[in-house]
């Protein structure tokens, strides 16, 4: 099914592609094969997020859809450089272990989705192999079930493409030290088969002293059209990832992060690490049953052995002990393994003197998770805080130092555990949401999603087991009117869950086993506009109202539950000003409150700058020679939900150049920080502020043979 897109939120895509040599287009997957022009609806591969044929101007929220030729050219290799440039969205720090980001204030490392299927394991996640990254802002229970309270982030990955020859690659090294490889091959052997095979080797570094590792992934994926009705994907993804973890550096009496600290690591340079493997294997079957129904069966298996384990700031006192920290620390390991299951029924029909297209579908979830955590445990306290003098590097190594007092310390994870569970978790979910079009310029879409959880926790330290099932119904309601076939005003009303036993399952004993889960609900309305087939702007007004679980202010390693309201207004445009000028620029003002918290009241939620604002622009000169320069600007937010630790406001300005020495090879400089500014873009918890990157460049190649 060929299918068009009209709205610029998906054709920039098409745009830059057409505007890069085409071996380039190649290599990232044949963005204008994948992405085919000849309808009005977004479909990239016949996956995405959506999972129904929806023109993006008739969806009724606010996201955004960044191309792997876009992060390409701006120099993104992480999630988190992404999200940059996203409006309404912001990065945390995730421990230095993981991704996590804020959705509308909703901080999140469990709302990942790939290919429309959950990918819940917290850590970091590639983009070799992915196609396009689709970030949709609210509560999205309906499609995804619980979580998705603020948001969503799916990754689409490149698949066979029947029909093509090639080989692409990449390569690139950075200031700091660190380099890295890519490879793209397709091979379609027959008519009806391709077989593609992406793969990269990193090898990390940065600014930060003792900071390392290494990142390998190997993505193996097959595509088959069984019949003219009928097509398969089949796919296998290695990935194999050890770091150091840096936590960042302590606040002072201003509550601001101590700028002298700037070049001290407040951890231990060999017990600083996380490792991960990971095997996930995915198939999808797609069957077209008639002319207007389709149905499509997805199976995804997923094992994770997980271990992080770390030292961190956790108390400075700069007035009373300005030379003095206190560290804390623990060894997490995690051992999950995830089945699901799904299918959906899409369908198009009259009825009433109404055209309906439908949705139904259904999943079932099955996970199998072992978490430890052992705290750290120094010899010198008998707990697990010790207090070191601060110098570059602190006087501790793989557990062993000398404390603030000049007495030896060691520290052993092996004395105190914190936890350790063994979960079992099933999850069985419908749903169906209908989108009728009253009039040609009226839809209403309606719809909900019945979820039965069900987990069993055996404490193994308390040797006891508890059991809780949650049955939730989450509705979703929206409007969409079109005064012109260009322009849509939309309302939407959604809610979502999470259970009390978090986004990863540590427990439900105690107190937690009576409490239901923390419930969001979102109000938004918006516009969207398409100046032209190639800029389109889109701007929105929402309401938040969410109870969830925190980082608590005076333990990181614990979680308080905050009940806050967050309102905002978003805006975006995005697209070819001309031929050769493409602007991608964003705007985000957020207000929150904390509600009833302790008796106190006025009080921001954590990670909720007031305004966010980002631009990125590029220009094509001629055949051969291209440029772009972006800015990305933070106000100032609170680190913790007492308001008594702050990241200043920061501005940073990114630029890249690249030059085609032919149609089959590309050199290409991007420069990030341009200005050197030292600044602080995220922070877990009130000691732990991140030290951003000085100016650095990265030179890449990439082409194909």
């Amino acid at each position: 099914m060929k299918l068009r897109v009209t709205n610029l939120l998906a054709v920039s895509a098409i745009a830059l592609a057409a505007a890069a040599p085409a071996s380039f287009a190649q290599q990232d997957g044949e963005i204008s094969d994948q992405i085919v022009v000849t309808g009005t609806y977004l479909y990239n591969d016949q996956v995405n997020a959506l999972r129904t044929p929806t023109p993006i101007i008739d969806v009724p929220q606010s996201l955004t859809i960044v191309t792997s030729d876009q992060f390409h050219r701006q120099g993104f290799d992480s999630i988190g450089d992404i999200i940059n440039y996203i409006p309404g969205v912001s990065n945390s720090q995730g421990e230095g272990h993981r991704d996590s980001v804020v959705f509308r204030g909703v901080r999140s490392t469990a709302d990942f989705f790939i290919d429309g299927v959950r990918d819940d394991v917290q850590y970091y996640r590639p983009l070799y192999n992915i196609e396009q990254v689709e970030i949709l802002r609210g509560p999205n229970a309906l499609l995804f079930g619980r979580g998705g309270t603020g948001g969503i982030l799916n990754r689409v990955t490149k698949k066979g493409i029947i029909g093509e020859q090639f080989t692409g690659y990449r390569a690139s090294i950075d200031t700091f030290g660190a380099f890295g490889v890519e490879l793209d091959t397709n091979i379609s052997s027959t008519d009806t088969s391709a077989f593609r095979l992406n793969a990269m080797y990193e090898s990390l570094d940065n600014h930060r002293d003792f900071y390392d590792g290494t990142q390998i992934g190997l993505n193996p994926t097959a595509h088959f059209e069984l019949s003219d009705a009928t097509s398969l994907d089949l796919s296998y993804e290695y990935v194999d990832h050890e770091r150091f973890i840096d936590r960042g550096i302590p606040t002072g009496t201003n509550g601001e992060p101590v700028e002298a600290f700037q070049d001290i690591v407040f951890g231990d340079p060999e017990l600083n690490t996380t490792e991960l493997q990971a095997h996930i294997f995915r198939a999808t079957l797609q069957h077209r049953i008639s002319d207007t129904l389709k149905g499509r069966v997805s199976a995804f298996y997923g094992d994770y052995d997980k271990m992080y384990q770390n030292l961190y700031a956790s108390g400075y006192d700069q007035a009373g002990s300005p030379n003095v920290v206190t560290l804390d620390g623990y060894l997490d390991t995690t051992q999950r393994q995830n089945l699901i299951l799904s299918g959906d029924l899409i369908g198009e029909f009259q009825m009433g003197g109404l055209r309906h297209t439908v949705v139904a579908g259904a999943e079932f979830i099955d996970t199998v998770n072992n978490n430890d955590r052992y705290n750290t445990f120094f010899n010198q306290t008998s707990d697990d805080n010790e207090s070191f003098i601060i110098e570059r590097p602190l006087n501790i190594r793989g557990g062993v130092g000398v404390n603030a007092s000049g007495d030896p310390t060691s520290n052993d994870f092996t004395v105190s555990i914190n936890d350790d569970t063994e979960a079992d978790v099933s999850v069985f979910s419908v749903y169906l949401q209908d989108e009728i079009e009253i009039s040609e310029k009226l839809d209403i879409i309606i719809g909900a999603r019945f979820d039965s959880f069900d987990i069993d926790v055996y404490n193994v330290v308390a040797d006891e087991s508890r059991s809780r099932t949650d049955e939730e119904i989450s509705p979703r309601f929206g409007v969409v009117y079109k005064p012109m076939e260009n322009v849509s005003l939309y309302g939407s009303y959604s809610e979502s869950f999470l259970p009390r036993s978090g986004e990863q399952f540590a427990n439900i004993n105690g107190s937690n086993n009576a409490l239901d889960p923390n419930t969001y609900t979102n109000v938004e309305a918006g516009v969207k506009w398409d100046f032209s087939s190639n800029l389109s702007f889109t701007a929105a007004v929402f309401e938040i109202e969410q109870s969830s679980p925190q980082v608590a202010d005076n333990d990181p390693s614990t979680l308080d539950v905050i009940d806050s309201e967050t309102t905002g207004f978003e805006a975006q445009l995005q697209g070819q000003l001309t031929d050769q000028w493409f602007v991608s620029a964003g705007y985000s003002r957020l207000n929150g409150e904390i509600i009833n918290r302790n008796g106190a009241t006025g009080l921001r939620p954590r990670e909720l700058p007031e305004n966010m604002f980002s631009i990125w622009s590029g220009f094509q000169l001629n055949d051969q020679f291209g440029f772009g320069a972006g800015l990305t600007y933070q106000d100032e937010s609170f680190i913790n939900n007492s308001n008594s630790a702050v990241l200043p406001a920061f501005t940073r300005v990114d630029a890249a150049v690249f030059y085609d020495v032919s149609d089959n090879f590309r050199v290409q400089l991007n420069v990030e920080n341009l200005t050197d500014e030292l600044y602080f873009p995220t922070s877990h918890s009130t000691h732990q502020a991140t030290v951003g990157a000085p100016l650095n460049a990265r030179l890449t190649i990439s082409g194909q043979f």
